[in-house]
Order: structure tokens, then C-alpha cells, then sequence
């Protein structure tokens, strides 16, 4: 196959994609609108699964230099009640299924594995429409523009390139996130490091929980779940740090002060994430020439497999390119038919069905006998 890909998106998927096609020896650009590979923080750890994610690395042949980042006792996990009781208490020997590593140095990876040019930094997408033969034009947001025959959208959330095939738009989920860190935690927050360990916490509770996990460099990050509508979360003045720390920590009154240490002793201002979802199942009919994947094909709230199945879903399609040399719709449609029953899995942990943050079964006894059942 000679014909050049044009994806657009620089993320996980997106460079998994490209990585496998150049491979297969398929000419690809990515056009990514960030400047540059370090403009942000690129967020904490991702476990990586050996039934999706760890595939695609193989695929992508980086096992070695994944290997080489993996955070060793990070798959140890902990499930404890809100007043800071350890019900479960897991330690990681070396024998699970999903390594831990920093997203960030994951990425690094995969740029460092593609021909230098690749990805075009600082090329935001305005804009996308159809030719007509299978072929698009892409518009940036400084007036340039590119016309390819094969295009990608791997570009998250929001995608520019999906309403080519769908005309879904993400919804609110229903819950957010409120993330912040500790830094030099053993230190300067050994409470709340005892009660994380040495891996992974969680402290679920109807309607709110409390995620965190111990990165590189003795730092906590935390994640805050709780179930509210956005104008809740619009009524707290988030540039006021001190203000939107105490008032997400009223939430958590009662609670054992270890765990709402993670929320008031925030090295960093507490940041809002609003978690959005495309429809259960979204899919489209075949247009040629064009088509998505990652969180631009199946965006769902964080349940451990949004990169897996981003890296997956690239893994995938550059196989499918790669073995159609002469007929990219044939590898588009298999590509397609294969993916969207996938996403549309019901997500799972430790092997056992997730239940919602409102679920009357999110507690730490429901997940210890959701893990428990699991393994007998």
C-alpha cells in the first residue's frame, strides 16, 4: 500500500497507528494540535493490559522499550472504607496482567519510534468536509489545509473528523473528577501515603470515591469522583484553590482524615474534569476513506481501558491496512466491524462487571466481593 495516511491526533492511539504503519513500510503524517510533545503534563499512570494494550505494543514491536518503563509494585492495590479501615489489601507480585507505566514516558516511546517528521506539532484542525471519491480536506486553524485520501480521526473527546460519519456529540456522564497531587508524599504526607501504599487505593462510596495512586518519584495523584450535575460543579470557583478544595472536601465529611488528606493537602490547585460520554454502542455506516478511533470512535468515563482500546483500536486498523494493500475499504470495513462490538464491551475490573458511582453496590465490600467472585 503506497497510499499516505493523514491521522489526526498525536495520542496513544494515534501514534500506535502510525507506528505500526510505518512498520509495514505505509507512508503516515500525524497532525497534532499542540506545539509541542512537552507543552502539557500528559497525566499519571495507565496499566496496560495483556488482552488489548500490550498487544498493540507487540504489534507495534516496543515490548522491550515498554518493559523498560514499567513501574515495578504498582499493580498493588488497596480497597479501603471511608473511615480508612483496609479491607483488601493486595500486593503486586510481579505475576498480574497489567503493568503499570506514566502515560507521558509511554508516549515518548512512540515518538521516539517514528521518523523524525511525522508528527506535525502546532497543527490544530478547524474544520474537515468531504471531496467526494473518498477523498478530505482538512482545514487548520491558521488557514493552511491538506486534501488526503485515507484520514484518521484519532482526536479524542471532541473530535473534528467525526461528524464526517456521525453527527453524536458527547453528554455529561453524570460525574466528575477532581484531580490533585502530593508531592514527596512518604515525607511531607506520610498519613496519606500509608494509607495508598504502595500501589493503587480506592475508597468507593455511593455517589463519591476516592481513586489515588503512588507515580515515579514518591508522588500521589488523586482522583475524586463524585456523582453531580455540571452546575454544581459551576457553582465552585475553581481559580480560588483554597475556596474549591474546601468545598469539595465538605463532601467527604466524616471520612477518615488519611483519605481526605488527598483532597486539602494538594500540593497542586485541585482541577475539574467533567467526564463525557458518546452513546452506548455508537457506530456509523462506511464512508469511504474516512474513519475514527480511540475516544473519537467510543468515548466512555475513565474505566481503565480508554488506552488500551485507543492503542488497540490503532494496532488493529494498521494491521487491516497493512494485509489489504489493494483495497482500503475492505480493510476500513473489517476494521470497523471488529471495533465497534469491542467498544461497546460493558468495562470491567479484575475481571468483574464495574458498577456505576451511584450504584448502591459501589462500596469497598461490593468491590472486594466483585474481585473475590471473580477469583474463585
Amino acid at each position: 500500500m503506497h497510499m499516505p495516511v493523514t491521522i489526526i491526533g498525536a495520542g496513544l492511539g494515534g501514534l500506535t497507528l502510525a507506528r505500526v504503519l510505518h512498520v509495514h513500510g505505509i507512508p503516515v503524517t500525524v497532525y497534532e494540535a499542540e506545539s509541542s510533545p512537552t507543552v502539557r503534563s500528559q497525566g499519571g499512570l495507565l496499566d496496560i493490559h495483556d488482552y488489548n494494550g500490550q498487544l498493540a505494543l507487540e504489534a507495534a514491536g516496543l515490548m522491550d522499550e515498554f518493559h523498560a518503563i514499567v513501574l515495578e509494585g504498582r499493580q498493588a492495590m488497596r480497597v479501603l472504607d471511608p473511615d480508612g479501615t483496609v479491607l483488601f489489601d493486595k500486593a503486586d507480585d510481579g505475576s498480574g496482567g497489567r503493568p503499570e507505566v506514566q502515560r507521558g514516558e509511554l508516549r515518548q516511546i512512540l515518538l521516539d519510534s517514528l521518523p523524525a517528521g511525522t508528527v506535525r506539532w502546532g497543527h490544530k484542525v478547524g474544520s474537515t468536509r468531504a471531496l467526494g471519491s473518498g477523498r478530505h480536506e482538512v482545514a487548520f486553524a491558521d488557514g493552511g489545509t491538506v486534501v488526503t485520501s485515507l484520514l484518521v480521526g484519532a482526536d479524542g473527546a471532541w473530535s473534528r473528523v467525526r461528524p464526517l460519519l456521525s453527527s453524536a456529540i458527547p453528554e455529561y456522564s453524570g460525574t466528575s473528577f477532581v484531580e490533585t497531587y502530593l508531592f514527596h508524599a512518604d515525607t511531607r504526607h506520610p498519613a496519606a501515603a500509608k494509607a495508598v501504599g504502595g500501589g493503587m487505593l480506592m475508597a468507593p462510596s455511593p455517589g463519591r470515591e476516592i481513586f489515588a495512586h503512588r507515580e515515579s518519584g514518591d508522588t500521589l495523584h488523586t482522583y475524586v469522583a463524585l456523582a453531580r450535575p455540571q452546575d454544581w460543579f459551576a457553582a465552585i470557583d475553581f481559580t480560588d484553590a483554597a475556596a474549591a478544595t474546601a468545598r469539595i472536601a465538605r463532601e467527604f465529611e466524616g471520612w477518615a482524615p488519611e483519605l481526605t488528606a488527598l483532597i486539602t493537602d494538594g500540593d497542586t490547585a485541585p482541577v475539574l474534569r467533567p467526564q463525557y460520554a458518546l452513546p452506548t454502542g455508537h457506530r456509523w455506516d462506511r464512508v469511504p476513506g474516512v474513519t475514527l478511533l480511540g475516544d473519537a470512535a467510543h468515548l466512555t468515563p475513565p474505566n481503565g481501558e480508554g488506552a488500551n482500546l485507543a492503542m488497540y483500536d490503532g494496532a488493529e486498523l494498521g494491521k487491516a491496512l497493512a494485509a489489504h494493500p489493494d483495497d482500503v475499504e475492505a480493510a476500513l470495513s473489517e476494521y470497523e466491524q471488529a471495533m465497534f462490538p469491542r467498544s461497546a464491551e460493558a468495562p470491567t475490573f479484575e475481571g468483574g462487571e464495574v458498577p456505576g458511582i451511584d450504584s448502591e453496590q459501589n462500596t469497598a465490600q461490593g468491590l472486594i466481593d466483585m474481585i473475590t467472585e471473580k477469583n474463585r
